[in-house]
């Protein structure tokens, strides 16, 4: 039975937020992700590849970034970031401290906690240009800014970090593996993080979209034991996303509107 129009629009949008997430894939990849076969993945990727939106190489594609261009504001990127937090909104509790890294995909938190009198304590220094709101208080970590992601990193901040006991935690990667652990590609935010971790008396989430799912990256933040839960969406890998389970870690997969 062929498949309806629409089906396959359906099919090739979802391979072009794939490929666009994770830069590079194989036609295997998608072809098992998506439950379907080789040849048909071959077949979209003709049809990409006769409108300029992908270079193909040996097994598979990556995305033409020259005539291929997203909205900032409603690219597929954005858009799963904004669901990982509203997710993780969830879990704030009326009364709640918690912990926010630099990442900014948990600073987007702010726009979704609807638990009152909240407190959240963040070295990442965008939380002054979050707009306000009553219910929340937010506590800024001090220290050293560090440029261009304009964290507060260093002893002062670590000292400050180490006189607060949170509810709960919600800290951004570069990667997570189960095999790598919790990583990040910024010496100076390792620290940070275990600090948190460390001083977090409830749950510990991690916030990552597919982008940093089965990633490794060159600074260890912490172990995968150290966590509870990793919240993402449905276009992680899915070979990763069972290791992580396997290893006791909770996995949400947030649906991308």
């Amino acid at each position: 039975m062929r498949n309806s129009r629409a089906a396959i629009e359906k099919r090739r949008e979802h391979i072009l937020k794939i490929i666009e997430y994770r830069t590079n894939v194989t036609v295997e990849e998608l072809a098992e992700q998506l439950k379907t076969s080789a040849i048909t993945i071959r077949r979209d990727f003709d049809y990409f590849e006769e409108k300029n939106l992908i270079e193909r190489h040996r097994g598979g594609a990556s995305l033409n970034k020259t005539n291929f261009t997203t909205n900032i504001f409603s690219s597929p990127l954005t858009l799963n970031k904004h669901a990982i937090a509203k997710a993780a909104a969830r879990f704030v509790e009326d009364g709640d401290t918690i912990f926010i890294n630099t990442s900014s995909t948990a600073l987007l938190m702010l726009e979704y906690i609807n638990a009152k009198q909240v407190t959240i304590v963040t070295n990442n220094g965008k939380a002054i240009f979050c707009e306000s709101k009553e219910n929340l208080y937010v506590i800024l970590t001090g220290g050293e800014l560090r440029m261009p992601k304009e964290s507060l990193v260093g002893d002062f901040a670590i000292n400050n970090i180490n006189r607060v006991k949170a509810a709960k935690a919600f800290l951004g990667c570069s990667g997570i593996s189960a095999d790598g652990g919790f990583t990040t590609a910024v010496l100076q935010e390792v620290a940070i993080n275990e600090t948190m971790l460390k001083n977090t008396i409830g749950l510990k989430f991690v916030l990552a979209d597919t982008n940093k799912v089965g990633r490794t990256h060159s600074f260890l933040s912490g172990s995968i034991e150290e966590l509870d839960y990793l919240i993402t969406d449905t276009v992680a890998p899915e070979v990763e996303v069972k290791k992580l389970r396997n290893t006791g870690l909770k996995v949400i997969q947030v649906q991308i509107d």
